[in-house]
């Protein structure tokens, strides 16, 4: 598998996958290997690289979701007898 570019990944996300990869490395892994488990965690909990405030197809998803009235939230009629 070829490696990718890494220029999609912003600087906190090269960070954190360098202190993964010194984490793995330290381990007993190949540079290599710990480079590759490295970027796949920050795929996991970023969902890939981006840049920060990019916005993302899962913010879209939850914009657009309508929203419920909570149970018991009717205003009380007003009596004025």
């Amino acid at each position: 598998m070829a490696q990718e570019s890494k220029a999609s990944y912003s600087s906190k996300q090269k960070r954190q996958a360098k202190h993964i990869e010194d984490s793995e490395s330290s381990g007993g892994k190949s540079a290599k290997t710990a480079a590759r488990i490295a970027y796949a965690t920050i795929n996991k909990q970023d969902g890939g690289g981006k840049k920060s405030g990019s916005g993302s197809t899962q913010a879209a998803k939850t914009k657009s979701t309508p929203r419920k009235k909570a149970a018991g939230t009717r205003k009380a009629a007003s009596s004025t007898h």
